[in-house]
């Protein structure tokens, strides 16, 4: 028998380029790739926002400041302001005007035109030091020694609120790539025994031959992860122009501020094909090899 002549075995005696197969297996994967993608800008966009969310919350606190008797709203909330420009750790510190005050509580109890006779407490808005911000404590000491009767908001709850939320969203993105990853795995799997078992005989052909197990798993590895780049390009470029869309529909801010698109979220694009590549060429390598086995 002569030697094994390699190079005349190609992929397209197993699995042909062309089919209804091959066209159905390149749609499931480029649209896997098209939601991972998507998935991905989604993520990265909403940690951006989280973290805007945070730094400026982190760097202001808001004080509810009620008068005492005999001493007008405004005149108490401008001794609080005075009383907290003072404070190491507080860069500014100004009371909001009555009206801000009432835009602020008018949603809740709707569209009532006398606002100014209701004991409505009036908001100081401080902005702390971003070096060394002063905390809560220290804000709240010096409004009593100045025998205010105020109250410290420095945000932290809905700091916490912010970072779970994120959290969880980074959590939910990945629950979804391990998910898109497992389907193309098991798409690819299944091409992949489909593959063989319509090719059985020309699998037996190559082992008399003296083809060995690794190589006949080789052809079914490149031919899926060829044709998984392929997808990766197509599902990656839809979702890239997508994503281009959409920053510019929005601008700086995307269609929403929970979702601020920047151009350099459209890079993950590029690692799709290899990623889909990669999952398709390791599916098609452990399925082929265990079905090779199967047939000795």
């Amino acid at each position: 028998m002569s030697d094994f002549n390699a190079a005349k075995w190609r992929p397209a005696p197993l699995l042909p380029k062309d089919g209804s197969r091959s066209g159905s297996l390149l749609f499931v994967v480029a649209t896997l790739c098209f939601l991972a993608c998507l998935t991905a800008i989604a993520v990265i966009a909403s940690d951006r926002a989280a973290r805007g969310w945070v730094g400026q919350l982190d760097g202001e606190a808001t004080v509810i400041v009620r008068p005492r008797r005999g001493e007008t709203p405004d005149a108490a909330a401008a001794r609080a302001a005075e009383a907290l420009a003072g404070v190491t750790g507080v860069a500014e510190a100004r009371a909001l005007e009555p009206q801000k005050a009432y835009d602020l509580i008018r949603p809740w109890l709707g569209d009532i035109s006398d606002l100014e006779d209701l004991p409505v407490p009036r908001l100081v808005a401080v902005t702390l030091d971003r070096k060394a911000p002063a905390d809560a404590a220290r804000l709240a000491q010096a409004l009593k020694a100045q025998d205010l009767d105020a109250s410290v908001d420095d945000h932290s709850l809905w700091i916490k609120d912010i970072r779970r939320s994120a959290n969880l969203a980074r959590g939910l993105g990945a629950v979804v790539f391990l998910l898109i990853a497992g389907a193309a795995g098991a798409v690819v799997a299944f091409a992949t025994q489909a593959g063989l078992a319509g090719r059985r005989d020309v699998v037996e052909v190559l082992h008399l031959s003296g083809a060995e197990d690794s190589y006949i798993a080789s052809l079914f590895q490149l031919r899926f992860a060829r044709m998984a780049a392929i997808g990766g390009v197509i599902g990656a470029g839809v979702a890239a122009g997508l994503g281009a869309v959409l920053r510019l529909a929005g601008g700086a801010q995307g269609l929403t501020p929970a979702l601020p698109i920047a151009w350099s979220d459209l890079a993950v694009a590029l690692a799709c094909p290899l990623a889909a590549a990669l999952v398709a060429a390791v599916a098609a390598r452990l399925t082929a090899s265990a079905l090779i086995r199967d047939m000795e």
